[in-house]
């Protein structure tokens, strides 16, 4: 094939998978076509265009063209920093593996080996339009020197958080403010107030002074996020984090002390599932020390209204 004929169907292809990759964020579709297939069909397209010579000009080119792919979500304000920082550890090895498959399938005695890459897209897509997100569970201890019918009042509902949220959260990750409940026992309405909205809950179970259970009916956004053009609202910060269930489980120790567990229930619609629930777990961990901090400093000062809180 001649040089001309190779650089003009290129152009076509990559055109076509950008444009995919734009309508699958947009429709909201964030899965394994659009994280892993598309990488790795335009790496092996690259190698195929610009006929690179040696593994390391292979490699050279992937990287360039994975981080282009990454840049283009922001230029084209589909994405913010937090989210293409995140995906770009995964987007760019797929575009270097895609673009190595490539350039060592030229000796092969089947060099159209890649192109069946492409033909796997459908597949991907239709898991990614089907797939049922799993629940996962993420727990959090702490020991408090108080004990349980102490600490418990602040398990129910808590004041207002004084501290700041630390680095993570501070990103723009919804974090939690305060906790309200209207009532006592199972069936109580209970609200935790985050920084992007209310997390609405009702009571489950009710073991004073030892478990906590609730489930959430209503999430908010999961973060705000802010792109290159200003904040922006891409469809992954409302439905892909649910969360589902949490508790607080407090166990007495010696000394007057208590272990508070805590631990919640969550889904998120992103794939491949198993990488980014390593960042959502992470962000879980962050919401739940936060709380659970916040909880010991109320039941171990006697008199908190007179104490002025760390910030």
């Amino acid at each position: 094939m001649n040089k001309n004929l190779r650089i003009t169907i290129s152009i076509v292809c990559f055109g076509l998978l950008a444009a995919g990759a734009v309508f699958l964020s947009k429709r909201g579709t964030y899965g394994w076509t659009l994280f892993v297939m598309i990488p790795l069909v335009t790496g092996a397209l690259g190698t195929w265009s610009f006929q690179p010579v040696a593994v390391s000009k292979a490699i050279r080119m992937a990287v360039i063209i994975g981080a282009l792919e990454c840049s283009l979500f922001l230029l084209l304000g589909l994405e913010g920093f937090i989210c293409v920082v995140l995906a770009a550890p995964i987007v760019i090895p797929l575009t270097m593996a895609g673009a190595l498959l490539a350039f060592w399938s030229r000796t092969s005695s089947n060099p159209k080996r890649p192109a069946v890459l492409g033909l796997l897209v459908p597949v991907t897509m239709f898991f990614d339009v089907n797939a049922q997100p799993p629940v996962y569970s993420v727990t959090t201890r702490m020991v408090v020197n108080a004990t349980p019918e102490r600490v418990w009042k602040y398990v129910v509902a808590f004041p207002d958080i004084a501290a700041q949220p630390d680095w993570m959260l501070r990103t723009g990750i919804a974090y939690p403010i305060r906790t309200r409940i209207v009532g006592t026992g199972v069936g109580a309405p209970r609200n935790c107030d985050l920084s992007t909205g209310t997390v609405e809950e009702r009571v489950v179970v009710w073991d004073e002074p030892r478990l906590l259970r609730f489930v959430v009916t209503a999430t908010p956004p999961a973060m705000r996020e802010a792109g290159l053009y200003g904040p922006i609202y891409p469809k992954h910060l409302s439905g892909y984090y649910i969360g589902k269930a949490g508790q607080f489980e407090l166990s007495p120790l010696t000394g007057g002390r208590t272990l508070i567990v805590g631990t919640s229930w969550y889904q998120h619609g992103l794939w491949p599932a198993e990488y980014w629930r390593w960042w959502s777990d992470a962000v879980v961990h962050h919401v739940h020390r936060r709380v659970l901090e916040h909880i010991r400093l109320l039941a171990e000062f006697k008199r908190v209204d007179d104490v002025a809180l760390p910030r």
